[in-house]
């Protein structure tokens, strides 16, 4: 927490998070325009927001793409935002609306990733890797089974755990390097143009850091959609893997108008 008050206590880093909330997956060439100093300062900027991990970064070719990371501004509100009271609460979430706003993406997303999510669970890699292929497992935690023998040009499936055996996605297995790395298209099972998404498992000093990269995403209402179902399907897995249990309500109904 000390270290993303820090980030966030200095106007050119809020503005920097404000522009990758704008359009997300930008260059440094992309930010140094929109910014009256050297490539020098920015990258220092860059590299206090991504030590607090509110910025991830990805590499594309010969390019370093800069991603925001809502994670630790959700952890500070649960942490600290919700015992103040209402008003402290609305200064304070001033922060959060900067950040976290959703907007339309701008960027081309057949060329870059549309949406990436990094989370740090405290668990073991082969332990994430489980959580991610069992059947059982991943159908405790997402409400879908994930079926398959994981092999590459393998098919895969997510499948409901009614016991009907429908599957809402379907894809293939395109790379898989347990417990680390692990690629699947995404597609509904009658057909259309798939996704692709990547997950991404290294240890980090004593617990895992798991990456979410969703590519090739139809348009930005699929954008939102994986924005909003990646936070609550990664935090039920989260939770899993640390409590033993999951979150006591499906986090991907909380923000159904009908609980209201």
């Amino acid at each position: 927490m000390d270290t993303v008050f820090k980030a966030l206590a200095d106007p050119t880093r809020r503005y920097l998070l404000d522009l990758l909330h704008e359009r997300s997956g930008r260059t440094l060439g992309e930010l140094c325009d929109r910014l009256e100093m050297t490539r020098q300062s920015a990258t220092q900027h860059l590299g206090l927001l991504e030590a607090a991990n509110l910025v991830t970064t990805v590499r594309r070719g010969r390019e370093k793409l800069h991603y925001l990371n809502p994670v630790p501004l959700h952890d500070m509100q649960e942490r600290w935002i919700d015992k103040f009271e209402r008003p402290q609460l609305r200064a304070l979430s001033a922060v959060k609306r900067q950040a976290e706003e959703d907007k339309k993406a701008e960027e081309d997303m057949s060329d870059r990733p549309s949406y990436v999510y990094v989370t740090y669970i405290e668990s073991t890699p082969e332990r994430v890797w489980a959580a991610l292929t069992d059947p059982d497992l991943s159908g405790d935690y997402w409400g879908h089974r994930n079926v398959s023998d994981w092999q590459p040009g393998s098919r895969w499936e997510h499948q409901r755990t009614d016991g009907s055996g429908v599957a809402d996605v379907v894809g293939e297995v395109l790379d898989s390097r347990p417990p680390h790395r692990l690629v699947t298209s995404w597609a509904a099972p009658e057909g259309g143009e798939a996704s692709q998404v990547t997950f991404e498992i290294e240890p980090y000093e004593e617990i895992v850091r798991l990456r979410v990269t969703h590519e090739n995403l139809a348009d930005e209402q699929e954008l939102a959609d994986a924005a909003s179902g990646w936070a609550a399907v990664l935090a039920n897995l989260k939770t899993l893997l640390e409590t033993g249990h999951v979150l006591p309500q499906a986090p991907w109904g909380m923000d159904d108008p009908s609980r209201r």
